[in-house]
């Protein structure tokens, strides 16, 4: 920032509501906050525009699209992960929890299964400690239960990593988020392009493999958990009984329930609801499960997650602004929300003593435009 290290002129978004004034920096930390559309002297004028926290993100796997861009298409991962980190700063986003996948199907490749977690965490965590990363990079585990080598991926990894969060993930085909076997052939046809008896192959495979490893694997991923000291997640849940079992099993967030129900459940047991912004964006899933805007509507969503399209973020919480008439609740959903959801205290709020995270917004017709990022006081996009 300039000599005062100030933001001025701005619309702030605070955690219950909307201030036109100035946030103050010093020393790492908000300082202090100023009322009115008076600039000081080297104060940055934001012009009006509407200024909110950084976003954080808990659960994206846009780090492995640029590491891997097409099917058996890699690329040089450090080049792709710099790539993946400089695309979240300019969608505002200045923390985030990189998903990897751990549990792989290490007898067949055509589905793009294989092992990866170990190697890309380290190469991550090593850019990390160079200072060349825009933005807070944390670790998320994905936990497939329908898999052949979880157990050994997960004993890869120690506290030592600072895993914050991991998912329990089972993807066995007729469950959860494959429900409907028409939408997983599409989908497994189109992107993999398998023949009608490769996909029959996968369906038996992956269904024999929850069968024999299923209930192991699931002990596995809630043990690791508490191992590392993790937040745990579930993963697609469609029934009450299903959210019960996560809630026994300590989980604290529900990724994307795929029903009205599982997500009630999920409230009533205390356990955050987290849905993808695409899902708002487009105006449903693309899975054909139930869709964020009615679980707004319901009051049954606390978190968004950008999910497959960082830039999907940002916009997706002025949707929701529309819908609640509320844009401090919204964007809550993007900031304080998912900063309590992996405890991280320091930030996810403009408020005295927090981080210095900011994102500076125009609305145009509407929607958001990102003009500028600030992670730690510092301009990044």
């Amino acid at each position: 920032m300039t000599q005062d290290n100030c933001l001025a002129n701005a619309q702030l978004v605070l955690p219950e509501r909307m201030l036109h004034g100035a946030v103050f920096v010093e020393d790492g930390r908000i300082a202090g906050l100023e009322e009115g559309d008076h600039v000081p002297v080297g104060a940055i004028d934001l012009d009006g525009d509407v200024l909110t926290p950084g976003l954080i993100e808990l659960h994206t796997d846009n780090m492995e699209r640029h590491i891997a861009p097409r099917p058996k298409v890699t690329w040089p991962r450090e080049a792709a992960i710099l790539a993946h980190d400089a695309e979240l700063a300019g969608c505002g986003i200045t923390t985030v929890f990189d998903a990897l996948r751990v549990g792989s199907v290490v007898s067949t490749d055509r589905t793009g299964y294989g092992k990866y977690a170990r190697e890309l965490a380290s190469e991550l965590v090593a850019l990390r400690k160079t200072g060349f990363l825009k933005i807070n990079h944390h670790i998320h585990l994905r936990a497939e239960v329908c898999s052949e080598t979880l157990i050994e991926e997960l004993d890869e990894f120690s506290a030592a990593d600072g895993i914050g969060i991991l998912s329990l993930m089972d993807h066995t085909p007729g469950q959860r988020q494959f429900r409907d076997l028409t939408t997983l052939r599409n989908y497994f046809k189109g992107k993999y392009a398998l023949s009608d008896t490769e996909f029959a192959e996968h369906i038996e495979r992956q269904k024999g493999l929850q069968s024999r490893l299923g209930k192991a694997h699931e002990a596995a991923a809630v043990a690791t958990a508490k191992r590392l000291g993790a937040v745990l997640a579930s993963h697609d849940d469609t029934t009450a009984d299903q959210v019960a079992t996560s809630a026994r099993h300590g989980v604290q967030l529900a990724e994307f329930p795929t029903t009205i129900e599982a997500a009630q459940a999920s409230n009533d047991h205390g356990i955050a609801v987290m849905m993808g912004a695409p899902n708002l964006v487009r105006g449903g899933s693309h899975a054909g499960n139930v869709s964020a805007l009615e679980l707004a509507q319901n009051d049954l969503l606390d978190i968004l997650s950008s999910d497959y399209i960082p830039a999907g973020l940002m916009l997706a919480a002025f949707q929701l602004a529309g819908v609640w008439k509320d844009l401090p609740r919204a964007i809550a959903c993007v900031t304080a929300h998912p900063a309590k959801a992996a405890g991280l205290t320091s930030r996810g709020r403009i408020a005295v003593g927090l981080e210095p995270d900011f994102v500076r917004v125009a609305v145009l017709d509407g929607q958001p435009l990102i003009r500028e990022t600030w992670r730690a006081g510092t301009r990044i996009a």
